[in-house]
């Protein structure tokens, strides 16, 4: 893996990390300087391709980058700032889409994403 490459992975480390590729472009290039946007988004598609990384898209339309790709979860996402957050509720097993409402599809995944009012929003003005 090349050092720009890395430094785009390097990025993504943590727990409910859901950058916006604009995000990651930021923090990488503060990280090595000669890095290019173009590096960034073409790296992001190669990781999303991989299965290392994955979209989600919030609310807003905008796509966010979740590594967190090993353990099965959730979202919980601030309907007013866009802060989303990786959740592990309980039954999440439990979902299951009959076969009479696949219409031929074959399902592989399935995303929930959780909406509400995160604590620093509650506190500002409605």
């Amino acid at each position: 893996m090349s050092a720009q490459r890395r430094v785009v992975a390097d990025v993504l480390k943590g727990e409910h990390v859901h950058l916006t590729a604009d995000e990651i472009f930021v923090l990488a290039q503060a990280r090595l300087e000669e890095i290019s946007q173009a590096t960034v988004y073409n790296t992001l598609r190669e990781l999303v391709a991989m299965g290392e990384v994955r979209v989600v898209t919030a609310e807003d339309g905008v796509k966010r980058y979740d590594p967190n790709v090993v353990m099965n979860h959730h979202h919980l996402l601030c309907t007013r700032c866009q802060l989303l957050k990786d959740v592990y509720p309980l039954g999440e097993d439990g979902v299951i889409l009959p076969e009479s409402e696949r219409f031929g599809f074959d399902v592989f995944s399935f995303e929930i994403i959780f909406k509400g009012v995160c604590p620093n929003c509650r506190h500002l003005s409605p």
